[in-house]
């Protein structure tokens, strides 16, 4: 990547779109890259999409930095569309439709290749050892030559800050951005006091039924949980993860649709070399005729058909893939 590859493709009408169920990473990042291209052309139109809704701790950062965001386009012909954080063309839903025009379409993401949008795309910018896309963008404003202002520094650590689950993970590359952004202005206290969020007593009640509808698989050594939920998977696939498991599978259908959360260890993916995003949810996805994508050890699906069938079906390509690992200790 070099800065005229893309300067050029950073001004006039662009569309900047998330991920379905955008998450603070995806929010911030877009966030990020509409600041910079109204540094570099001021007379720029932009707009932020996202195909459904955003999580609600995105809602928390839209609403805090009056983010202007929404699943509505309102650019016609843009010349730009831009897609962040986005690591399959499915994630995008009905958003996809902004894709067929003759706008210059570039995707900026740290998840695995993917060779649909490689083949689409006119600059494909991928860095898969970037925790976050916020990196990337970061690295942007760096190219550019231009010192991102204390909002968008604080910004940019909040999206590293969620996808390094509060810098737990990381490379030496990102506590070096994070410094940078912590000498531009940002402060860890101040993500720290958006990131944190008391659960309401229905997020409280849907951990407590995921716990006690769970089933437990045994594959020596690893703990592998799976439970049917209909609201809050993400946050009972974390709260089960913490009372001891290595894998866990949250799956519950919401009037229609059909919604999964991953969630492992990291030493289960270290030691295992199973990638949840790749090995699970790529698969999954396509057979629930949805979409799907993730991390290592986080990932997502939204899709159509039975919970039960699903769940069933990813623990036994946990355990078969489990039993074919020579990795497995």
């Amino acid at each position: 990547m070099d800065v005229d590859s893309i300067k050029g493709y950073l001004r006039g009408k662009v569309s900047i779109i998330c991920h379905h169920n955008a998450d603070p990473d995806a929010i911030c990042a877009a966030y990020s890259l509409e600041k910079l291209i109204h540094e570099l052309d001021p007379r720029a139109v932009t707009e932020i999409l996202y195909p459904d809704s955003a999580s609600q701790l995105s809602d928390r950062i839209i609403n805090h930095f009056n983010i202007e965001a929404s699943t509505h386009p309102r650019i016609v012909d843009a010349d730009t569309v831009i897609v962040v954080d986005t690591g399959s063309l499915m994630q995008l839903e009905i958003l996809q439709s902004l894709l067929h025009r003759d706008s210059a379409k570039i995707f900026i993401d740290h998840h695995s290749f993917d060779p649909e949008i490689d083949k689409l795309a006119t600059l494909y910018i991928l860095d898969e050892t970037a925790v976050a896309s916020c990196e990337i963008i970061y690295d942007i404003w760096q190219m550019m030559k231009i010192e991102p202002p204390k909002e968008v520094a604080e910004v940019l650590l909040l999206g590293i800050a969620f996808d390094s689950k509060h810098f737990s993970i990381g490379t030496s590359k990102t506590f070096r951005i994070v410094a940078n952004l912590l000498e531009l202005g940002a402060t860890l206290s101040g993500i720290r006091e958006i990131l944190q969020s008391t659960m309401d007593v229905s997020e409280r009640v849907a951990r407590l039924k995921s716990a006690q509808r769970m089933i437990l698989y045994r594959v020596d050594p690893w703990i592998i949980i799976t439970s049917n939920l209909g609201s809050f998977q993400p946050s009972a696939a974390r709260g089960i993860l913490n009372l001891g498991a290595d894998v866990v599978i949250i799956a519950g259908n919401e009037k229609e649709e059909l919604k999964a959360s991953l969630r492992s260890t990291e030493e289960f993916h270290q030691k295992t070399g199973i990638h949840l995003g790749d090995h699970l949810t790529k698969p999954l996805s396509e057979h629930y005729k949805g979409a799907g994508g993730g991390h290592p050890t986080a990932a997502g699906i939204n899709g159509y058909g039975d919970a039960d069938a699903l769940l069933m079906e990813a623990a036994d390509i946990l355990k078969k893939i489990l039993a074919q690992s020579k990795r497995v200790l």
